[in-house]
């Protein structure tokens, strides 16, 4: 199991506003069954710690690719990230694998 995790910098003060949008985002590809139960978490300058940050994680059996032949991505996805994208100065995505109990 996999802990799939996007982060993005937005412009100095839109971190709330990118993070209603992923919301919405995250949710239309949970949806279309393409995503499993998320969370979407922000700084926009209230908290300690790096601001104008906000971090998008769900979990995965397998990482996939998006592009990858026969899939289709959500249209009301495709329509939110294009209004996340100018708001944003950056974005990296990590992938972690969960630990999972030992087998005896």
């Amino acid at each position: 199991m996999y802990l799939i995790r996007r982060i993005f910098n937005t412009k100095p003060g839109e971190a709330r506003r990118v993070a209603g949008l992923l919301q919405q985002q995250a949710q239309a590809y949970r949806d279309a069954g393409q995503r499993s139960e998320f969370r979407v978490s922000y700084n926009g300058a209230t908290l300690p710690g790096e601001q104008n940050v906000v971090v998008l994680d769900w979990t995965d059996d397998a990482i996939m690719s998006p592009s990858r032949e026969g899939h289709v991505l959500p249209q009301a996805a495709l329509d939110l990230g294009g209004q996340i994208r100018p708001l944003i100065e950056n974005q990296r995505i990590e992938f972690l694998e969960l630990l999972a109990p030992a087998k005896d």
